[in-house]
């Protein structure tokens, strides 16, 4: 099992580690460069924000889905 913990509060990070110690858990700490962050959540926001510049190339979702799709048995039904 991983946990992923972040926090930019050094003292609550000392005091997980020394409890983790006191288990006898196995410690990877990797420090995460700020702008990694900035980046991630620009990443977030642009792909939240998105907004498309056209129509949809294929009208009406639903109509198509009618129009394309058709009832039938499968191999396996019978």
């Amino acid at each position: 099992m991983e946990l992923l913990l972040r926090s930019n509060d050094k003292n609550s990070i000392d005091k997980i580690i020394n409890l983790a110690k006191k288990l006898n858990v196995i410690i990877e700490r990797k420090d995460v460069v700020s702008d990694d962050i900035e980046n991630i959540e620009l990443a977030k926001k642009r792909v939240l924000n998105f907004k498309a510049q056209q129509p949809p190339s294929i009208g009406d979702p639903v109509k198509w889905q009618q129009e394309q799709r058709q009832d039938r048995d499968l191999p396996f039904s019978k």
